[in-house]
């Protein structure tokens, strides 16, 4: 007998997985780090939403819906993404297109959900990234309000988790 719905997550820093828990609550769902899921564990749900941190155009822990796509694509696979960015949708069609093939794409609803970021938290990786990633926005001249804002969040931490930013995802599950 299945269980209706697992949310699955991977979170780096936190707020995937603070999104995950206020979904799982919302619905009444399992929930649960990717690291955790298997193939068997998948096949005993009706739905599974999948959140995972964004880094450049890559979805971390998304492979658990990916590489498990032929078991599980008769399953109603919801996913969604966690990042620092404002979320514009030019940008976040290409994430779509770097992580799923386009029988994928046409199945699978995504959504994008603002995080948080905190410079002093980063791992080293991450900060080295994310130090080029402040030089290349220092040598912008007209720099637009959202690049403005990343860069004053290097010296403040600043967090846009919201309840609310999950709303489409709750009513993308119980639309069933």
């Amino acid at each position: 007998m299945n269980k209706e719905t697992l949310v699955l997550y991977r979170s780096k820093y936190g707020s995937t997985q603070r999104y995950a828990q206020w979904i799982a609550e919302a619905v009444d769902a399992d929930i649960m780090d990717v690291s955790k899921a298997d193939p068997d564990l998948l096949s005993g749900y009706d739905t599974i939403v999948f959140g995972g941190s964004l880094h450049a155009v890559g979805i971390t822990g998304v492979k658990v819906i990916t590489d498990n796509y032929a078991a599980i694509k008769d399953k109603r696979l919801i996913v969604f993404c966690v990042g620092c960015s404002p979320g514009r949708d030019r940008d976040l069609k290409k994430v779509w297109e770097a992580n799923f093939t386009e029988k994928m794409r046409d199945r699978i609803p995504f959504f994008y959900a603002r995080g948080a970021f905190d410079f002093k938290k980063l791992h080293c990786i991450d900060k080295m990234m994310m130090r080029l990633l402040r030089m290349k926005l220092k040598l912008i001249k007209n720099l637009d309000q959202d690049g403005k804002a990343l860069l004053a969040s290097y010296d403040r931490p600043v967090d846009w988790t919201r309840r609310k930013n999950i709303e489409p995802v709750i009513a993308c599950i119980r639309q069933g």
